[in-house]
């Protein structure tokens, strides 16, 4: 019998660089922020509210709200690129300050939320902590 199957034998694995890493949290708590807006939608009277121009629990659904609301959608889609594109430097210090906002934004819109969102809403806590966690401990080098 060959001896490393005796011994066991580990699983394949490469080290994921931090910037990946981020990326991915960014694509995951974008999933968990749609998701429960779309499930809202589900809401009893939600819909006939859409159809009367409000927006819960915004008010009226003026294009002020409606470029707010688009803001705050794009800035994780546009991180997932940034994490990516941006020298480590930079990359580090937008992960960390959209990191804690989103943090803070979910957890602003969780009181009185159905149960569905408080779900995905603390999976979206989760995931921008650790933005926040991975940034603050993305590994140093040497300067050479």
């Amino acid at each position: 019998m060959d001896s490393r199957k005796r011994a066991g034998t580990a699983l394949d694995d490469i080290k994921v660089h931090v910037k990946f890493k981020l990326s991915a949290l960014w694509a995951s708590a974008m999933f968990c922020y749609i998701y429960g807006d779309y499930f809202w939608l589900y809401a009893p009277g939600k819909l006939q509210g859409m159809l009367e121009g409000k927006m819960e629990p915004l008010g009226p659904a003026t294009q002020g709200v409606l470029v707010g609301v688009s803001v705050s959608m794009a800035i994780p889609a546009v991180m997932i690129f940034l994490t990516l594109a941006s020298k480590a430097k930079l990359s580090r210090r937008l992960n960390l300050v959209m990191g804690l906002i989103y943090t803070v934004f979910v957890l602003l819109t969780m009181p009185g939320a159905r149960p569905f969102y408080l779900f995905l809403g603390s999976v979206d806590m989760t995931l921008t902590a650790l933005i926040v966690w991975y940034a603050w401990n993305w590994p140093k080098q040497e300067a050479t």
